[in-house]
């Protein structure tokens, strides 16, 4: 008897074991006819059914053929309170529409797959809540058929600490951009930059509280040579979901995360050799951010 209890026992932890490795792919989508103006207008009505609302959209790239919606709702943003760890990078979730020939692939940045990422071991002090948010997002694209999977695949364990190689930055090795005097002055002095800018910077959406002293940037890098034309032909159009690139003011610190980590964790199949090919697109998107963060002498 003791022995196949203890056969029972070990079953249900090597059952366990493999449910808890089960990998998360950062995407999933669903190919389905139609074109993209007429479709975003679904999704922008699916997103408001489930209490989400847009804060912000714009052609990646700049091109017509690919479009990014960001959304947030209330009980995410209230979640991300308790990371402070730039946690409210996590408070929007996004959704792309690209064109194929003549349909439309519609795919989701995978909630929990940035969840456990950002949030990492802490994932379980809200983890009910974040399963709900996430079970509700999904939702926007299964209405369209069955989603698939894309993008590769990471355990929870390896989002935790994820990094692509030895030597390379973490999710707490951020890129610190400037500092202000205070919020208050961090905040005007970014949104005076961004205004100021030209075609090459593009604010997408902005996601402020002022009570918690915390600002969340999206920003479109248009620029023809440096930007999304540049890059994300080479590294994959398809991952345009994890995408506008992000900073966040946090009290009077503006940081982002490094582009050796963002890029590698929405890209997490880019070889070695594919990943030298935009070698200088990280040092390029921290150029671009510090145009619209760094005080002028």
């Amino acid at each position: 008897m003791k022995k196949q209890l203890l056969m029972i026992a070990l079953m249900i932890s090597l059952g366990l074991s493999s449910w808890a490795q089960e990998e998360l792919a950062p995407y999933l989508g669903v190919q389905i006819p139609g074109d993209i103006s007429s479709l975003s207008e679904q999704i922008q009505d699916l997103i408001s059914n489930e209490g989400f609302h847009v804060i912000g959209q714009y052609q990646v790239a700049d091109r017509d053929d690919l479009l990014v919606l960001c959304f947030t709702r209330e009980d995410l943003k209230k979640v991300c309170e308790d990371f402070e760890d730039r946690g409210a990078l996590a408070s929007v979730l996004k959704v792309a529409l690209r064109k194929v020939n003549d349909s439309v692939e519609l795919s989701l940045l995978h909630p929990n797959y940035m969840f456990y990422a950002y949030f990492g071991d802490d994932y379980k002090i809200q983890a009910p809540a974040l399963k709900k948010i996430d079970q509700d997002a999904k939702k926007l694209i299964k209405g369209f058929g069955e989603a698939q999977p894309f993008g590769g695949g990471l355990t929870a364990d390896d989002l935790e600490k994820y990094h692509y190689k030895v030597m390379m930055p973490y999710f707490d090795d951020p890129v610190e951009l400037e500092e202000y005097a205070s919020f208050e002055e961090g905040l005007k002095y970014i949104q005076d930059k961004i205004s100021e800018s030209g075609d090459d910077i593009k604010l997408v959406y902005q996601l402020i509280d002022e009570r918690r002293q915390t600002a969340v940037f999206g920003i479109g890098l248009l620029n023809v040579e440096l930007g999304e034309p540049s890059f994300l032909p080479i590294i994959g159009e398809r991952h345009i979901a994890a995408m506008p690139y992000d900073i966040i003011l946090q009290g009077n610190t503006v940081t982002m995360l490094h582009g050796k980590y963002r890029f590698a964790l929405y890209w997490p199949e880019l070889t070695m050799g594919t990943f030298m090919k935009i070698m200088s697109t990280p040092g390029d998107v921290e150029d671009a951010m510090e145009s619209i963060t760094e005080k002028e002498d």
